[in-house]
């Protein structure tokens, strides 16, 4: 218990404590008007928050190298690539994307394991080319880049554009802070951005004149002129500007907002930040907000602090998966970013995001409490020469 990082542990829990009261306030009221248990989406929750907890303490006490040999790696790519195909072709749809598998009472998204791959699999890599003092061939990218492409296509193509937008930011991160050169990582990641840069806004014309027909690139169209398109796909973003509008600084009470009665979709998922800023107000998000950015940050501390590049690289990869998820959702509830889908970390309902949040969350505190260790190690170690010298 001497070792545990608190930083990461006691925010970690009171984020998810607070996910449920929020997802059963979120959906309660909705459920009863459709005529089911108003704690249906409670119950579901509480479990995931246990199964949560129970794979946070066990990737928290695993031996790292395990995770990272060449079967674990290319099993887990092959379960994700036949997962990703699968949704394509036979997977549930959710809002226009093809991104869940269904088994029985409960919908697993391959999507957010991509991300836990992707912070594994770079953090190996990236070692392993620093430590062969080599300087990296284009093979040694290409590779890497090619298994990356796949997976990223994979989702994008469901459509998932904010899963994509989260993995592709995990592999860019930690390949530049690794310092795996460089000039032609940081092109082609430049190249890719420069493209969707240059091709979103003239999708966005086609679908506003009609042209075509298309949910994800609609909520483009609804980010860019929500009151024009209040009546259809900007009213998402509308009821959210309501929402926050009506909770103030301080909110209008637990269980008293009026935005979830039907008029936000979504409301214990993507916008379940909305639905906290009406009921909590301002201060209920700023401690949310502020809970997140602990973790966040005492996970790049240990990152920075790490002697050991493999565990610093996989603290970097968690604070980018964090991070950049919350970002993405508070960007789409407030209208400084479109709405991609993104759920808000250890807040919103769901069993995939939770469960791979909570993964992820245990490797940082595995390195956390690693590097504890080696630190008291080195300690009476050096303890025990001044004694000798003594």
């Amino acid at each position: 218990m001497r070792n545990i990082d608190y930083w990461i542990l006691i925010p970690y829990l009171v984020l998810c404590l607070i996910g449920v009261v929020m997802v059963y306030s979120a959906s309660a009221a909705i459920r009863m008007q459709t005529g089911g248990s108003p704690v249906n989406y409670l119950i579901k929750q509480i479990v995931f928050v246990l199964m949560g907890w129970g794979v946070f303490g066990f990737f928290a006490s695993l031996n790292l190298d395990k995770l990272r040999t060449k079967g674990i790696l290319g099993l887990s790519f092959g379960i994700l690539l036949l997962a990703l195909l699968f949704v394509k072709v036979a997977g549930r749809a959710v809002n226009g994307a093809n991104g869940w598998i269904n088994l029985g009472p409960i919908s697993i998204q391959p999507a957010e394991f991509t991300k836990l791959f992707m912070i594994v699999y770079w953090a190996d890599r990236c070692t392993k080319v620093n430590d062969e003092l080599h300087r990296p061939s284009m093979q040694d990218y290409v590779s890497g880049l090619i298994l990356t492409a796949i997976l990223l296509i994979l989702i994008i193509i469901q459509p998932d554009v904010g899963g994509f937008s989260i993995n592709f930011a995990i592999a860019a991160l930690i390949i530049m802070a690794s310092g795996y050169n460089s000039r032609w990582t940081i092109l082609i990641f430049d190249g890719l951005l420069l493209i969707g840069m240059v091709a979103l806004p003239s999708l966005a014309k086609v679908v506003a004149t009609g042209h075509i027909k298309n949910y994800q690139v609609a909520r483009f169209v609804a980010f860019v002129n929500p009151f024009g398109t209040q009546s259809g796909a900007g009213s998402q973003l509308v009821n959210s500007y309501y929402a926050i509008s009506n909770g103030g600084l301080k909110g209008v009470g637990l269980g008293n907002g009026i935005q979830k009665m039907g008029y936000l979709p979504e409301p214990n998922t993507d916008f379940i930040l909305s639905v906290v800023s009406e009921e909590l107000g301002f201060i209920g998000v700023f401690l949310i907000l502020a809970l997140l950015a602990v973790i966040i940050c005492q996970i790049i501390r240990v990152g920075v602090r790490s002697d050991n590049m493999y565990e610093g690289l996989l603290c970097y990869g968690v604070g980018t998966f964090i991070a950049v998820e919350a970002a993405i959702n508070v960007g789409g509830v407030t209208g400084l970013l479109p709405i991609t889908g993104v759920t808000f970390p250890f807040i919103s309902y769901g069993g995939s995001s939770m469960i791979a949040l909570s993964i992820a969350l245990g490797l940082a505190m595995n390195v956390s409490i690693r590097q504890k260790l080696r630190r008291k190690n080195q300690r009476r170690l050096q303890a025990i020469r001044q004694r000798r010298i003594g």
